[in-house]
């Protein structure tokens, strides 16, 4: 296999593993509603109701479904970057004293890594991608 072929398999493998664990999220919201709620109410200071949590989870579980798909990369990958963003910038207080009960925490940091490369490289990202579209020429761009 020749490097393009495997930066293809390797963004396949790491658009699906960040896409299971942003479904994953999305599901426990619909089957744990109140403890969405008290998440909403303590990281992010905002008092939610059960179907709030839900219709989040829904909205997300869509978002989820588009991600694994590959379906629209610049609005689905940015928009899960940016969710993850806020999560992870929401426990900061857990970030900066990482050792004992707020261990689990830092995992955040290296995923917020993956939806970064992920959305950085969503060009190359075609492998078993709904939106196949071929990278542009390097030549004639250099956004990102």
């Amino acid at each position: 296999m020749n490097e393009t072929g495997r930066l293809r398999v390797a963004l396949l493998v790491l658009r699906l593993g960040l896409g299971v664990f942003l479904a994953l999220w999305s599901v426990d919201k619909l089957v744990q509603s109140q403890g969405t709620v008290h998440i909403f109410s303590h990281f992010y200071g905002l008092h939610i109701p059960a179907t709030a949590a839900r219709v989040i989870g829904v909205a997300e579980l869509l978002l989820s479904a588009a991600f694994l798909a590959g379906w629209w990369k610049t609005g689905t990958y940015g928009l899960a970057l940016l969710l993850h963003t806020v999560s992870t910038l929401s426990t900061y207080r857990e970030l900066l004293s990482p050792f004992g009960r707020n261990h689990l925490f830092i995992a955040g940091v290296p995923v917020l890594a993956a939806f970064v490369a992920l959305f950085v490289l969503r060009r190359e990202d075609t492998l078993l991608s709904l939106d196949r579209r071929p990278p542009p020429d390097p030549a004639h761009s250099d956004h990102i």
